[in-house]
């Protein structure tokens, strides 16, 4: 199905004259799904909710989204946060059936949970002032259960969650990631890293195994590409021995990628949610996200 965007004028503060800024709050299991954003000949979860939004409101044209993150192909989500601009008369006419519209099209791997009009200034990108994801590992040697499978990764190796997280408090701050991140031209690798976090959390009620999974919690005001992946690998080195505490830290101010540090696999990374400000500071974080960013000695 021909899916044309509507044309209108690039905006900072809200949606173009006559349009209503609508966020979504959504979820997807990513393993069919060749990451967010559209792309040519390949399923994407963003295509498949333009294209539902298209039909569910017997549009001409379609209305592209703008979301709080890129996950790649095989990410899963479940805090999700996404915004289109609809034309006030369509909004009218359809938001309050548009989220059961939404569930009886969309496939069973994507949901839209919640739907509502968006407050002024507000844009799922650059409006968010942190991105929360769990990455999951099970280190059962017997292996991951079948039916956790598609979100939990299985490391060979029993992991040491104390260690893992003493190295990774030298990398909580704001730094140069390039050494975590795949480079992409045009774009800082500066981030601020809030949080980098292990624990036990018992494995899922209804699995055959008793045990526990290595659970990392990953919190920061943006993420470059690979950047959690290549963090979870790193700290899995030094989890099961085989690299010292320091190793993440010396990797993070070498500011080259490292080959030692694997980007494990996409299905055991889940975005779990998305942080806001203040409904009055949305406009000035939207204007103060779209800078680009430098170290101090930098400028």
């Amino acid at each position: 199905m021909a899916n044309d965007c509507a044309e209108q004028p690039p905006v900072k503060d809200g949606p173009a004259e006559g349009f209503r800024r609508i966020r979504l709050d959504l979820a997807y299991h990513g393993a069919d799904f060749s990451g967010w954003a559209r792309q040519r000949g390949r399923r994407t979860v963003q295509e498949e909710i333009e294209n539902a939004l298209q039909i569910v409101t017997r549009s001409a044209i379609g209305f592209p989204l703008t979301v709080a993150g890129r996950t790649d192909a095989g990410v899963h989500a479940r805090g999700q946060v996404a915004h289109v601009d609809l034309p006030e008369q369509l909004w009218a006419e359809h938001g309050e059936k548009l989220l059961r519209r939404l569930a009886g099209r969309l496939p069973a791997d994507v949901r839209v949970y919640r739907v509502s009009e968006a407050p002024h200034g507000f844009d799922a990108r650059f409006a968010a002032i942190w991105r929360r994801y769990a990455y999951r590992v099970a280190d059962h040697p017997g292996g991951v259960d079948p039916l956790l499978r598609g979100h939990v990764l299985w490391h060979d190796r029993p992991l040491d969650v104390e260690k893992m997280n003493e190295a990774a408090r030298l990398l909580i701050g704001e730094h140069d990631f390039a050494a975590y991140c795949k480079k992409r031209e045009g774009a800082t690798t500066i981030r601020t890293l809030l949080e980098l976090h292990w624990e036990r959390v018992p494995i899922d009620t209804y699995a055959a195994q008793e045990g526990s999974l290595a659970v990392a919690t990953v919190r920061a005001d943006a993420f470059c590409h690979n950047m959690v992946r290549s963090l979870v690998g790193a700290m899995l080195l030094v989890g099961d021995g085989h690299r010292p505490l320091d190793f993440p830290g010396q990797v993070l101010a070498g500011r080259v990628r490292n080959s030692a540090v694997n980007v494990v696999r996409p299905h055991g990374l889940t975005l779990e949610e998305v942080g806001y400000p203040a409904d009055g500071e949305l406009a000035e974080r939207n204007r103060l996200a779209r800078r680009m960013r430098t170290l101090p000695g930098q400028d």
